[in-house]
């Protein structure tokens, strides 16, 4: 198969490295090596999560495998919840909770926007005595829509109200500061296959320590995705069932180039591909779905132009210039191209990329003045170069 870059919003482009560490022989995952290997996984997702407190659990699943296991454990039937989805993966929450049992009330957000701090803030002030709620759930990142939420400002509205939260950061952790002591947050999930960069089959969830007690008193139904059991094997550098070994190998090493390269570094550079991306689409003519001050840095959805098929434009991107971009979900289908920026993936990749949507657009018909698109995004780039004025 030729090769392909991934601009999707995961699984993204590996590094080599990061693919090679998937070919060491595997070992005994009731093994010293293996405690050793989650032991430093473990540690080495804590700086991201923004924790010195919480435990971080290792689960083989996807990202969604993860959040099912955050809701179960915490959360069962009759539990009255309040979600706050702002995009596809917020409604998955909802269902997710809904499928056990839970109540759920939803706090909705006109797609393309930010959740509204002091809509949740009335929200939860509104809820008194018997009509509080237990738990709520929160998206930090929403590839979808290309939106992401101000979760400092998510944490200060929360302040003061003793719902459980979940959080979804899946798409986000590791792309721009998270401060989960800080802000307060009770259990947050993320990934293998996003901003980290590895395959997909690892789902890591920090769990604050005040939610054991919660967890413990929960008699609701769970049992591959039984946090309890995590944490008792946890304790013995083990996973409760088999892992994916292979996928733990290659975490490590992407954890390990992510400490090299240092967190400031990869938030800067996922937020100046994720503007070069949007002053190149905007100087082609197309509109930028997310609004100002909601801007996704892992993901850049685009409307598609009236009169444009969008599938048809992934398709030739895809099967002629082997560039892979997203398409949108749910009710967006068709009416969204979407750009990833995470994965290793160079700033000549996303000029490249850019050119080659320009291309596709122009046989498609869209109307537009060829090379400005690159020509815009390169600007961001150049600028991002020039040193800070003293």
């Amino acid at each position: 198969m030729p090769k392909q870059l991934l601009f999707i919003p995961g699984p993204v482009t590996v590094a080599e490295p990061v693919l090679a560490a998937t070919a060491q022989p595997l070992i005994d995952h009731r093994g010293p090596e293996f405690k050793a290997l989650l032991g430093r996984i473990a540690a080495g997702m804590k700086p991201l999560f923004g924790t010195t407190r919480a435990e971080v659990l290792v689960l083989g699943s996807s990202g969604t495998g993860g959040l099912e296991a955050a809701i179960a454990n915490l959360f069962g039937d009759g539990d009255r919840l309040l979600a706050c989805p702002i995009g596809v993966f917020g409604d998955r929450l909802i269902a997710i909770a809904r499928n056990l049992g839970c109540r759920v009330d939803v706090l909705e957000t006109v797609w393309g926007n930010a959740l509204d701090p002091t809509a949740l803030r009335a929200r939860l002030d509104a809820a008194t005595g018997d009509d509080r709620y237990t738990g709520v759930l929160l998206t930090h990142n929403e590839t979808s829509t290309g939106t992401q939420n101000d979760m400092a400002a998510i944490a200060a509205a929360l302040r003061g109200h003793d719902a459980y939260t979940v959080v979804d950061s899946v798409s986000g952790l590791g792309a721009t500061e998270f401060l989960m002591d800080e802000w307060g947050f009770d259990v947050v999930v993320t990934a293998s296959q996003k901003v980290i960069a590895a395959p997909p089959g690892l789902a890591m969830v920090a769990v604050a320590p005040r939610v054991w007690e919660r967890i413990d008193a929960n008699e609701g139904p769970r049992y591959y995705f039984d946090l309890k059991k995590a944490r008792e094997f946890a304790a013995l550098g083990q996973t409760p069932w088999t892992p994916p070994v292979s996928i733990a190998f290659a975490l490590d090493a992407a954890l390990e180039d992510f400490g090299r390269v240092g967190a400031r570094a990869t938030w800067e550079r996922h937020a100046r591909y994720a503007r070069a991306i949007r002053a190149g689409v905007t100087a082609l003519g197309l509109r930028v779905y997310s609004r100002e001050g909601a801007h996704s840095v892992t993901v850049v959805a685009i409307e598609v132009p009236e009169g444009l098929d969008g599938d048809a434009i992934r398709k030739t991107l895809r099967e002629q210039r082997g560039i892979v971009i997203g398409g949108g979900q749910g009710p967006l289908k068709g009416k969204l191209l979407r750009i990833g920026t995470m994965g290793d993936l160079s700033q000549t990749d996303v000029l490249g990329a850019l050119g080659a949507l320009e291309s596709a657009l122009l046989e498609a018909g869209h109307s537009l003045k060829l090379g400005s698109g690159v020509q815009a995004a390169r600007r961001v780039f150049l600028e991002a170069e020039q040193p800070a004025a003293v």
